[in-house]
């Protein structure tokens, strides 16, 4: 399966929100001086490494500052490896973005629907793995909890780290439409999902009206908090799992409530989570680094401690490490809870992620 970050690279993420840094959120930066920060690294292990360089490799994390992996893929040498230098060990998994061809010739009436009628099973849009499981079907929900409970069940896993649980990108960056050549001044039928048979019957039981009998969809309000309830519900059903194995439960999620709401009907602020990881990735949205800071700040806000916010930095964003330095300190002092990275850090850059943990400490 591609992986979930150099897929990022060309990514399919939306429009960058114009909206002005909340206030008010004293009571999560004097958390912040309470706490140490706690750093992440997304990774994807690789079946080459041997036991002696993963014992260096997460030496070096822990010594970092870093105290928990999310690994893409499972691998009992590694997530052994990991805990032994005390780190932990979580599973990342792809979640409604579902592509296996098992599941695909098994299930194709699970994919979600566009406002055109077109299944993602055999029509995906934008890049061909992208295939979008319906939340508002209960087959959904049941086959997602038992793929959670088979990889929590195991000893070697701390934790479950939800990716891709959200729907499709309805809009994407403004530097993408030449790419794709696409005009998204509006939403488009072809990336609105979903419309399907569950769908519809479900809205009209909630609302009394079928979707399709409403002039503009893409305006109806109810039609879109119907869309973020179905996510939540998969969310939270989810985090039951978790709790179930009491293990912890976190997310991989877009910048700020408002982009992830407006672009892929995610609304994360009313997960049951015990972390979250917004994928702060300021050169996707035309941003300067000083836009992590406001995007941390909307996220700490809503949150209104619930659960812990880390920053997810995007490392090519940054032009050199004293950028990413910056960076790091404006997340921290803006009351993330820490950082994630993606891959396999060299040394210069967990140097950088170390001294910019101190240097936010020590001006909070």
């Amino acid at each position: 399966m591609t992986s979930r970050r150099s897929f990022v690279a060309t990514s399919l993420l939306g429009v960058a929100a114009a909206a002005q840094p909340f206030k008010g959120i004293s009571k999560d930066i004097s958390l912040a001086k309470k706490k140490a920060p706690k750093h992440w690294i997304w990774t994807n292990p690789d079946v080459k490494d041997t036991e002696e360089q993963l014992a260096t490799r997460y030496k070096q994390y822990y010594e970092a500052g870093v105290r928990g992996v999310f690994f893409e893929a499972d691998s009992e040498k590694h997530f052994r490896a990991a805990k032994a230098q005390k780190l932990e060990a979580h599973r990342w998994m792809w979640t409604m973005n579902r592509g296996e061809k098992t599941l695909l010739s098994s299930h194709p009436e699970w994919y979600a629907i566009n406002h055109k009628g077109e299944s993602c099973a055999d029509k995906p849009p934008y890049v061909d793995y992208y295939r979008w499981l319906c939340p508002s079907k209960p087959e959904v929900l049941q086959y997602l909890k038992d793929q959670v409970s088979s990889i929590l069940q195991k000893d070697y896993v701390d934790g479950i780290h939800l990716d891709y649980i959200r729907f499709c990108d309805v809009i994407l960056p403004v530097n993408l439409w030449d790419k794709y050549g696409i005009d998204q001044t509006r939403e488009l039928p072809e990336y609105d999902y979903c419309y399907c048979d569950v769908c519809r019957s479900k809205f009209k039981a909630w609302r009394g009206t079928d979707i399709n009998d409403i002039q503009y969809p893409q305006a109806s309000l109810s039609w879109r908090l119907f869309r973020y309830n179905a996510v939540n519900n998969i969310v939270n059903n989810l985090a039951l799992v978790a709790n179930s194995y009491k293990k912890p439960i976190t997310a991989a999620v877009f910048p700020t409530p408002e982009i992830a709401r407006r672009n892929v009907r995610q609304d994360w602020t009313n997960w049951n989570l015990n972390g979250i990881c917004p994928m702060i990735y300021h050169g996707f949205y035309k941003e300067k680094v000083e836009w992590i800071g406001d995007a941390v700040t909307e996220g700490v806000h809503f949150l209104n401690g619930r659960f812990p916010l880390y920053a997810g930095l995007y490392l090519p964003d940054f032009k050199n490490n004293e950028e990413l330095h910056k960076g790091i300190v404006l997340a921290l002092q803006h009351g993330a809870a820490g950082v994630s990275l993606f891959g396999n850090p060299p040394q210069d850059i967990l140097d950088t992620l170390k001294s910019a943990t101190a240097s936010s400490q020590n001006t909070i």
